[in-house]
């Protein structure tokens, strides 16, 4: 191959940047414009564009390549055959019919995906394409860019811990140009301005405190969890999928001075009785201060739901001081639920669940005006209104092979904004039950208190 300035030049002849005065998206009046997309006419340029790209790379923490849509498409797929790494295909949007998939092609969970793109500004659709390619349980950790405009998305992407590799930058392409007499020192001279002048300042958004959530929330449940999370500096809620009443005690007691909450399954429990498992519960509850959540799930009409609440042998009203809701029953469905909190299940952790995003956006619009909804469980952001609860966390960061999806705390706490992490198998499978849940406690504080962190990245 030739050096890199001479692949430049032939990349140069078929007019991918051109020089004046442009009017950007942005609506920012720019001296130059680049469009690659001329690039993927040329085969032989293209298969160059692709080695050149490759041999930046250790291709071997790679099992697949995405181009972000559209111009890097042709890159990535030319990346793919020099390479024999799986190619996947990311949609623009999703079909609406067929499949309905966002992301075309063979792979499978956990799976490390290259992403490439043709020319880097403020790193938007990046940030756009990221979590699309991550909800579909791949692994981002590389990008590769042709061409980085120098005017702040690099920065960006790599102050969020992702490694971006570039073949050119603007300023290496005008001292190219200026050298050839491409361009005249007056150009570059001007070109330099802008991109000082131009630099794209990102303030990464940052979330409420505890302290800030606690001083506006209205539901006492609501109250009582932040105070708990600020008095134990713990956000961690064990969960208890448990089957005897032994077994759901001695979990109790264990974890109950590291927990704010302990979530209960109690209609799994083989042996239950009232007075035998819950008045014990509720007595290790109140002198390890932690809260009780029945994981119910509730998911019927009004009229179901209430004698499911407060009749039977479980009688949870009686004890529970939050429980889970499914929303599909609508907004009155939930109005049964009057002296405890209720968080709605926005999202479910199980690989190929039905809660799609427009099922989100529904059951949002319940969960925001109703008053008995504190919060709502989910794996992905929802409105700093609700409180959020994020099930499926686990230190490995790995699934079990039944469809659940891990995410660590770091990733729930810094991505979504989470709240409180609920963990099961890493601390009731665990050996020692008490020291998984100090371990989880002091990671979650730790991924809280990183994710308060206002930080300003300059491009």
């Amino acid at each position: 191959m030739e050096s890199k300035k001479e692949f430049f030049l032939e990349c140069y002849k078929l007019g991918i940047i051109k020089f004046g005065r442009f009017t950007l998206k942005s609506g920012i009046e720019s001296p130059f414009y680049v469009d690659l997309r001329p690039l993927a006419s040329d085969p032989k340029i293209l298969k160059n564009l692709a080695n050149y790209l490759l041999e930046m790379l250790p291709l071997d923490n790679f099992d697949l390549i995405c181009g972000v849509p559209y111009a890097a498409l042709p890159m990535a797929t030319a990346m793919s055959l020099e390479s024999y790494i799986p190619l996947i295909i990311k949609r623009k949007e999703a079909k609406s019919y067929g499949t309905k998939k966002l992301i075309e092609g063979i792979y499978q969970k956990g799976q490390n995906c290259l992403l490439v793109e043709d020319v880097i500004t403020s790193g938007k659709s990046l940030l756009e394409t990221i979590p699309e390619i991550e909800q579909e349980d791949l692994k981002v950790s590389d990008i590769v860019v042709v061409l980085d405009r120098e005017q702040g998305g690099k920065q960006l992407l790599e102050g969020k811990g992702y490694r971006v590799h570039t073949l050119f930058n603007i300023s290496e392409v005008c001292n190219i140009l200026q050298e050839t007499g491409e361009l005249s020192d007056e150009e570059v001279k001007r070109i330099q301005d802008f991109l000082q002048g131009n630099h794209i300042q990102f303030e990464e958004e940052t979330r409420s405190s505890y302290e800030q959530k606690l001083q506006v929330t209205q539901h006492s449940v609501s109250k009582k969890l932040l105070e708990t999370a600020l008095a134990k500096k713990s956000n961690l809620i064990a969960s208890a999928d448990v089957t005897t009443t032994q077994e759901l005690l001695e979990l109790a007691e264990k974890v109950g001075p590291h927990v704010i909450a302990l979530k209960t399954h109690i209609d799994i429990i083989s042996d239950f009785d009232y007075e035998k498992t819950i008045t014990p519960l509720k007595a290790i509850a109140a002198k390890h201060q932690f809260l009780l959540m029945e994981d119910r799930k509730f998911a019927d009409i009004g009229n179901t739901q209430e004698l499911q609440f407060t009749s039977g042998v479980f009688k949870i009203t009686d004890w529970a001081d939050f429980v889970t809701s499914q929303v599909i029953g609508g907004f009155e469905s939930l109005d049964c639920f009057k002296n405890v909190g209720v968080v709605a299940i926005v999202g479910m952790s199980s690989k190929g669940a039905l809660t799609t995003a427009s099922y989100r956006e529904e059951a949002l619009k319940v969960a925001l005006s109703h008053p008995n909804v504190i919060g709502g469980v989910s794996q992905n952001k929802i409105p700093e209104d609700l409180l959020l609860f994020t099930p499926g966390v686990n230190l490995a960061d790995s699934g079990d092979g039944k469809g659940q999806q891990y995410n660590t705390p770091e990733h729930v706490f810094k991505t979504l904004h989470t709240d409180f992490i609920i963990v099961g198998r890493g601390i009731y499978k665990s050996n020692d039950p008490e020291a998984s849940a100090i371990t989880y406690k002091t990671e979650g504080w730790n991924a809280y208190i990183n994710s308060l962190e206002k930080k300003a990245i300059q491009g």
